[in-house]
């Protein structure tokens, strides 16, 4: 008999936590579990929500285990995402939310009477009645109160989530003798952004459908000294060691975001096929190799983040950031909670794009059939001296955004924001082959900041010297004059924090009563000890 083969443990990019296998925070620490064990034992029907792939199921099984465990309640767990596929027909959706459900009980405790009987009336009851008999069934037939984790709620659409929602308030007033003492609803959203039509009717929030509910508590990302903790389970189960360098960067590019603190992890200690060599020491270039990986990647957590781009209340939200011209009070707070309940950004202290990972990924999603389409090649900026020719690439963007900007403006969904996107689009289509542009922007910092890492040396690529130019994105509100010295100011501080080897200030006359001859133009500044090229465009 051959012996049992010892896995490493590893990163987890997919699916829920197991201890076993996996590098892990404790679960429930990450939750106010305190909070959570008051309301169900005050008999509460709340909702848990957090972004996707923030580790809600990994830890509503955490916490079923522990309840059960305790031995003072039953609790069961169903994930009815599968009900999705019926979307308002509530004859179909109701069938098969009650057979996950029947599937999560039988997994908790032994329910055999109870799946005989669920078999029996399945057909018999008329879906709107389902769900409610099946719970109540449960519930009378339990030795100790039952309690239940629905996850993925905000999956379901329609009829089917209406029915949902009012079949178990129709029964909340039995609990916990006929009906669960305690229901979690689990998914993206707050139950208050649930939005259910129905035919003939106004839409119906989640929150006037679901007025039983008591709290609303939101799953948070991982805590920087978390993120450090998970990362050296690593060196401590392999021997291998990070440079301490890469863990300040690890937080600015995921601020905790599980998935994304896993994915790179992953990256980085597997993908990356010579680090699997554990005597390797892991080095901050290195690191910031597989997060360009992971961002090329399209993997699915980042397409699905991307999705949501081309929601409209997403869209108004996100335009505003991309611009960063404007300031938060033309945006319904409604939109800023949602946007922010998807992990698309942070309002405190200052509303911005959640981490640096979703900053990248957003500007390039949004320009990735622009750059696919273009013709520019960067052996044409290139010197002798492998480095790139900022003066002929920029006199070049001059030239395509006269031919070009306004069919290509057309073709972006955030025109707020399209001269700067185009912008990125060229520099993005350029340094893909062989360097890095890395973006900053904001609401209501009046200016994009580009920063281009271009490597001398091929050979050594990244790890040998660096060319890097600092580039500065403004729109000209003011006077030609004013705007200059405002962005003169900004470009010369921003190239002093990054160390820019040389700096460049490109403005965009967007006033469509100004004639291209007047909007192109090229001048020297001299700034301090900062000589910077500026651009009309």
């Amino acid at each position: 008999m051959m012996p049992a083969r010892t896995i490493e443990r590893f990163f987890n990019n997919a699916g829920p936590t197991k201890p076993e296998n996996h590098y892990y925070i404790n679960p429930l620490e990450r939750v106010d579990w305190d909070e959570i064990q008051r309301l169900i034992d005050q008999e509460r029907y709340f909702v848990l929500h957090a972004p996707r792939q923030t580790g809600k199921t990994t830890t509503l099984l955490a916490m079923m285990k522990a309840l059960n465990e305790q031995g003072r309640y039953v609790c069961a767990y169903a994930n009815i995402e599968g009900a999705q596929a019926a979307r308002g027909d509530e004859t179909k959706g109701m069938p098969a939310i009650c057979d996950a459900l029947i599937d999560g009980i039988a997994r908790s405790v032994e329910v055999a009477a109870l799946r005989v009987w669920y078999r029996e009336i399945r057909r018999e009851v008329a879906p709107h009645h389902l769900l409610s008999s099946l719970l109540a069934r449960w519930a009378e037939t339990s030795d100790r109160p039952t309690v239940l984790f629905l996850d993925e709620v905000d999956a379901l659409v329609g009829d089917t989530l209406i029915s949902l929602l009012r079949q178990i308030r129709a029964g909340y007033a039995q609990r916990p003798e006929a009906f669960p003492q305690s229901i979690v609803l689990c998914g993206v959203r707050d139950v208050r952004d649930y939005r259910m039509h129905q035919e003939g009717a106004e839409v119906i929030t989640g929150g006037s459908a679901f007025n039983i509910k008591a709290k609303s508590l939101r799953m948070g990302n991982f805590s920087q000294a978390e993120c450090e903790a998970l990362w050296r389970q690593h060196s401590e189960a392999t021997g291998q060691p990070f440079d301490p360098a890469i863990f300040p960067e690890l937080w600015e590019d995921t601020r905790g975001q599980p998935w994304l603190v896993n994915a790179l992890g992953y990256e980085l200690t597997w993908e990356t096929k010579s680090a699997r060599d554990r005597s390797q020491l892991l080095t901050l270039e290195a690191y910031r190799a597989a997060r360009e990986q992971l961002i090329q990647s399209r993997a699915t957590h980042l397409d699905q983040l991307t999705d949501k781009l081309r929601e409209p209340r997403v869209c108004r939200v996100i335009k505003l950031l991309l611009a960063s011209e404007e300031s938060a009070q033309r945006l319904p707070v409604d939109d800023l909670q949602y946007v922010e309940d998807l992990g698309l950004i942070e309002r405190t202290p200052m509303l911005r794009i959640s981490n640096r990972i979703y900053q990248e990924v957003i500007p390039r999603d949004l320009t990735w059939t622009t750059q696919a389409t273009m013709v520019e090649e960067p052996a044409w900026y290139i010197t002798a001296e492998h480095r790139l020719d900022m003066a002929k690439l920029l006199a070049a963007f001059q030239q395509f955004f006269r031919e070009h900007a306004e069919s290509w403006l057309e073709r972006f969904a955030y025109k707020e924001a399209g001269p700067q996107l185009l912008m990125q689009a060229f520099l993005q289509r350029i340094v893909n082959g062989g360097g890095r542009l890395s973006r900053e922007y904001g609401l209501g910092r009046k200016r994009t900041d580009l920063l281009i890492e271009w490597p001398l040396d091929e050979a050594q690529g990244f790890n040998g010297p660096l060319q890097r130019v600092v580039i500065e994105l403004k729109i000209q509100h003011q006077s030609r004059a004013a705007t200059v010295a405002k962005g003169l100011e900004q470009t010369a501080d921003y190239a002093d924090r990054v160390g820019a080897d040389e700096a460049h200030l490109v403005l965009f006359d967007r006033r469509p009563e100004v004639s291209w001859e007047e909007k192109i133009w090229q001048e020297e500044e001299q700034y301090g000890e900062w000589r910077i090229t500026t651009w009309g465009v």
